[in-house]
């Protein structure tokens, strides 16, 4: 005789989230600042708006780490996870209209320590939600698409345009595109210069043990300096060859800028790319090697066609820690004059701005774990699929 089922379960890092999250519903969910320097004063949940506004918000909070709680319903999960996402965001925009009429013209809202609060509670709830799923790369493919897309249509609608970074973003549009375009150059340029070095590198150190053992070390001690010195190392560095090759200051060369966070971020790159590629080579069985060779194959054929083959999977995985990696040290280059998200934090810094901070943090974050995910479905899509025994 079969006892009845007893109902959904409860998940224990659910019950752990949705305390979080109904704590974090006491902490102030929203700053209101008489200008953009000055620190805010906190406001609490249900005090940003007229109750008839903010309820709606509050129910959709509660009802999503309330259903975060259910581990045998994933789908319900991810639907509760959703839904306290557009509270928070019902909630920021009706609060930031509210708290600004009558403040005065230099008036500043941001959110709270509540709000980031609950966004990191309800993210991790919905990525819990999603491991229980296990999407395929498609899936996910799509899914990025549709968070990516659905930002994308809340910032155009400027529902979250009274908010003080989006007043910062306004004021410095063109800076922004700018540092943008000089982020990504940061970040892809010197992987693709890390790649097209390290690559040929890693072939000839899985060829050659001397090598292997010579460079190692070295690229592992260049791993070992710290990112902030390192960038102080370029700048004596390329100083010195833009004031004596001549043609150097003509291509961009120079002490401070572009240049040193640029040769910085490739030396960085390195280790990661050939440790990659030759642990990626080293990993097609020697039975299949063997064969290999049995069949006639020149080791430039081996590699193409077998090795390479076999450890693709393995060498985008370095090439996503090296793209991961750059995206956020390309934030320090801000420091020295290299451009980037990072000229908005060291300048929100130096004046004590946070919402300036901000501009250059979200984006920065947001980048880094797209690239993640998307080179994660790359690497999933490579990996050898293993042959089933009969």
């Amino acid at each position: 005789m079969r006892m009845r089922d007893a109902g959904p379960a409860l998940l224990a890092p659910g019950l752990l989230f949705a305390g979080l999250g109904f704590a974090a519903l006491l902490a102030p969910f929203m700053t209101l600042a008489a200008n953009r320097i000055v620190a805010g004063e906190g406001v609490a949940v249900w005090r940003v708006a007229d109750p008839v506004v903010t309820l709606p918000g509050i129910v959709a909070l509660a009802a999503g780490l309330g259903l975060g709680l259910l581990t045998a319903w994933p789908r319900v999960r991810i639907a509760g996870a959703a839904m306290g996402l557009a509270g928070l965001v019902w909630l920021l925009s009706q609060g930031a209209t509210v708290l600004l009429d009558g403040a005065g013209q230099y008036a500043r809202v941001s959110p709270g320590a509540g709000f980031w609060c609950l966004l990191v509670i309800l993210a991790l709830l919905l990525a819990d939600a999603l491991s229980q799923l296990s999407p395929g790369p498609l899936a996910r493919a799509l899914l990025l698409a549709a968070v990516v897309g659905t930002l994308a249509l809340l910032l155009q609608s400027g529902a979250l345009s009274q908010l003080s970074v989006m007043r910062e973003y306004a004021s410095r549009q063109d800076a922004f595109g700018d540092a943008s375009l000089r982020h990504l150059g940061l970040a892809f340029g010197s992987l693709a210069v890390a790649a097209a070095i390290g690559l040929p590198l890693g072939v000839l150190c899985h060829r050659r043990e001397t090598l292997r053992r010579a460079l190692l070390p070295v690229l592992s001690f260049l791993q070992t300096i710290p990112s902030l010195a390192m960038f102080g190392i370029m700048i004596p560095l390329l100083g010195w060859v833009a004031d004596t090759v001549p043609g150097a200051q003509s291509v961009g060369i120079a002490g401070i800028g572009f240049a040193p966070a640029f040769l910085a971020l490739v030396l960085y790159s390195l280790l990661p790319v050939v440790a990659n590629m030759l642990a990626g080579l080293q990993s097609a069985p020697p039975a299949v090697i063997e064969a290999a060779r049995g069949m006639g194959m020149t080791d430039r054929q081996r590699l193409f066609r077998v090795e390479l083959p076999l450890g693709l999977s393995v060498i985008l995985a370095g090439v996503r820690i090296v793209l991961v990696q750059n995206i956020g040290l390309a934030v320090i280059a801000g420091l020295i004059g290299g451009g980037g998200f990072g000229t908005f934090v060291f300048q929100g810094l130096n004046q004590t701005a946070t919402d300036l901070i901000l501009l250059g943090a979200l984006p920065t974050v947001a980048l880094a774990l797209s690239a993640a995910i998307v080179m994660d479905i790359l690497v999933e899509l490579t990996r050898p699929i293993p042959e089933r025994t009969p």
